[in-house]
C-alpha cells in the first residue's frame, strides 16, 4: 500500500507542473491566479499524501490546513492587487 501512495505522490508532483506552466505563461492575470490556486490545492494534497506515507496524518492535516488558509489568503491578496493595478491603467 505504501508503494501505491508513493506512486500517487510522484504522479501528483509531475501533474503539479501544469499549473506552474499556467502561472508562468498565462496570457491573462486571471489565468495566472487560477494556476496559482490550482498549484496550491495540488500541493495541499501532496502534503496529505506525505502524511499518509509517514503514518503521521494527524500532524500533516494541521500543516495542510494552515497551508490552505495561506493559499486562500494569498490568492485573494493577489486578486485585489491585480484588480487595483488594472483599474489604475484605465
Amino acid at each position: 500500500m505504501e508503494s501505491f501512495f508513493f506512486g500517487v505522490a510522484l504522479a501528483l508532483t509531475v501533474i503539479l507542473l501544469i499549473p506552474f506552466y499556467r502561472v508562468y505563461r498565462g496570457p491573462a492575470v486571471g489565468d495566472r491566479l487560477l494556476g496559482a490556486s490550482a498549484a496550491g490545492t495540488k500541493t495541499l494534497t501532496l502534503v496529505l499524501l506525505i502524511g499518509v506515507l509517514y503514518d503521521r496524518i494527524d500532524l500533516f492535516v494541521d500543516i495542510s490546513m494552515g497551508y490552505a488558509i495561506l493559499n486562500f489568503a494569498g490568492v485573494i491578496a493577489m486578486s485585489k492587487y491585480f484588480r487595483t493595478q488594472t483599474a489604475g491603467r484605465r
